[in-house]
């Protein structure tokens, strides 16, 4: 029989045993959490290649290189100013709801900073990926005439504080946030608008408003300010001219790129894998599949039954639509509900796209309304759509009925609206005083000549002899076939004197 002192070091031993069990499990789910947004952040930011190949498929020829520079520009500038100023305002300690102000150039993060925690590092990659993610937004919609420089500025401006301050509003400790606004005695988040454990505050789990409203209302904006390409609109009757049929095949190959990475942005949007994160990764997933092709679907069927045939490039934008506007309610909604979120951000798309050229607002890419319209339209789905079993099921961490009584749509519609007139008013007072102080056009000459001469010194090689001639192979029925011609051409012939 053993002795009380041998079952005393058993017991010893076992639970030695245990706490070192313990420590390797809660270091593995540590370890699975941070490789998880490492992953997703990398997912994210090879959205940059989807933006790039997109929007070089949109453009003319002669601005291929330009559009494609502002691209890698936008990521190294946003890792920049993010990294000294932006993720500060965005996640430091508070500033009345309105401001970080702490961690600049993440200063707080260092080896051993976790305590056996994390250390930060990852958090601050995964948050630098959306925000490049939204100054590319903007390349879109002010492509084709604008600066570089006066590109560049705005670049910086928003990376470093027009979008972190939204950041710090809806995902940090801001006024707006379901998880850190108004804190109680105890910690606990009193958010908007019963300030109490009755309110959730804005649900936007991915980003429809923080990042797409942002970088939509900029660009959109910008193209206001920067005014619309030469000839793209026709100075008597006001209609908008094709000025090239672009690439669909960078097209397709960009959308589908972001299709990819978007489920980096949203599943990775969990912040971690462990402690049941994995299944609600699953589900968003899912939701995020089905919205976007019923965008696709949606707008292609748009494009028959109003443009007269199934338009390839309104079928990839119905694709990037649904994205962003399941983007905020993505784990909150039940799949027939992210059907019908696609569905509603196609049509969104399509009037948007013809309420742009009513307003003769040149958008080459459509970025204001994929990202702005759309994106607004995810934020209100979160109040249409939620349930409050969806919301707790999420992890928000008040358990409420703010869903079934309304009051998390009237919160979400007040939350876009900040958005939106935070997001016009800065970023047009920013694109205003960049015109006046160094111009955000350049000459016609230049934009006749294209940006990849002027701003790089590239220059868009001659077609092979006989390609601008029809061969009688290019006659169908009687009609020669459109031939592109101004593949080496300006968009607008240049005005005689």
């Amino acid at each position: 029989m053993a002795t009380v002192e041998q079952l005393d070091a058993l017991e010893a031993s076992l639970t030695a045993q245990i706490n070192a069990l313990t420590t390797t499990i809660s270091g593995n789910s540590r370890d699975m959490d941070i490789a998880w947004l490492i992953l997703c952040g990398a997912l994210v930011f090879f959205m940059q290649a989807g933006f790039a190949m997109l929007e070089a498929g949109i453009v003319h020829p002669k601005n291929v290189t330009n559009i494609l520079f502002k691209n890698i520009m936008d990521a190294s500038i946003a890792a920049i100013c993010f990294w000294l100023l932006g993720y500060a305002f965005a996640y430091g300690k508070t500033r009345g709801g309105f401001i970080g102000d702490s961690n600049y150039a993440i200063e707080d993060y260092h080896n051993g900073s976790g305590d056996g925690g994390s250390d930060g590092w990852e958090q601050w990659f995964f948050q630098w990926a959306f925000a490049g993610a939204a100054a590319t937004i903007v390349a879109g919609a002010v492509c084709e005439r604008t600066k570089l420089i006066a590109y560049f500025i705005y670049a910086a401006m928003l990376t470093t504080f027009i979008y972190p301050i939204v950041v710090h509003w809806g995902w940090g400790s801001g006024w707006l946030s379901a998880w850190g606004a108004n804190p109680d005695s105890d910690g606990n988040p009193r958010p908007i608008f019963q300030y109490d454990g009755d309110s959730n505050g804005m649900i936007d789990f991915a980003g429809s408003g923080i990042v797409h409203m942002v970088g939509g209302f900029s660009g959109l904006m910008g193209a206001i300010i920067v005014g619309p390409r030469l000839g793209r609109f026709d100075p008597g009757t006001g209609r908008p001219v094709e000025l090239w049929h672009g690439n669909t095949t960078l097209q397709s190959l960009g959308v589908l790129i972001l299709w990819f990475g978007w489920y980096g942005f949203n599943c990775g949007s969990t912040l971690a894998i462990s402690g049941g994160s994995a299944i609600l990764a699953g589900k968003v997933a899912v939701n995020t599949t089905i919205s976007a092709a019923a965008g696709c679907i949606t707008a292609t069927v748009l494009s028959a039954l109003f443009e007269g045939h199934f338009d390839l490039t309104l079928g990839l934008n119905g694709v990037l639509a649904g994205l962003v506007g399941i983007t905020a309610p993505c784990a909150v909604v039940n799949p027939w509900m992210a059907f019908l979120i696609g569905f509603g951000a196609a049509i969104i798309l399509y009037l948007g796209h013809h309420l742009l050229f009513v307003l003769r607002i040149d958008d080459p890419c459509d970025a204001s309304v994929v990202h702005g319209f759309c994106g607004m339209w995810g934020l209100w789905c979160v109040g249409i759509f939620c349930t409050d079993k969806n919301v707790q099921y999420a992890g928000y961490p008040n358990v409420n009925d703010a869903c079934g009584r309304g009051e998390q749509f009237a919160v979400q519609v007040v939350s876009s609206l900040v958005i939106a007139a935070w997001t016009v008013a800065t970023a047009g007072l920013v694109f205003v005083l960049i015109n006046i102080v160094v111009g955000m056009r350049v000459s016609p000459s230049v934009e006749e000549i294209g940006l990849d001469a002027s701003e790089h010194g590239a220059f868009v090689d001659e077609p092979p002899a006989g390609f601008l001639s029809p061969s009688p192979d290019d006659v169908n029925h009687g009609q020669q076939q459109q031939v592109p011609n101004s593949y080496v051409q300006p968009a607008v012939p240049p005005q005689s004197t």
